[in-house]
């Protein structure tokens, strides 16, 4: 009987263990891909699925320090990510930031442009 109790009590342990893991995987997150055959650098906001729509704010700022672009976007109620691209050509060369803004918290990543 003991046995039984502790092989429960070490399987709960562990789904509870992976229940978390999942949950700091699914968190909100801002990356960015550089497509040097495409002339294209697509950022990409994933967070969980919402059944209302939510309005963001993407800001990509220069190796100088200075906002290139920001724009308000809207991610529709049901959808999990949103995305935006710019073209490589015509870019400062350095390390790019890309921030977004949704409410009260913001999400950030870098790349660079060489």
């Amino acid at each position: 009987m003991k046995k039984i109790l502790f092989l429960i009590l070490i399987t709960t342990t562990f789904l509870v263990a992976q229940m978390e893991q999942y949950e700091e995987e699914s968190a909100a997150v801002a990356d960015c891909l550089i497509l040097k055959d495409e002339n294209s650098i697509i950022c990409k906001y994933s967070l969980e699925r919402s059944s209302d729509d939510k309005e963001v704010t993407f800001t990509w700022i220069n190796p100088n320090g200075e906002i290139s672009r920001e724009r308000k976007m809207e991610i529709p109620a049901g959808h999990g990510s949103i995305y935006d691209y710019r073209y490589i050509s015509g870019r400062i060369k350095g390390t790019w930031t890309f921030k977004v803004t949704d409410g009260e918290e913001v999400y950030s990543t870098t790349f660079e442009l060489q």
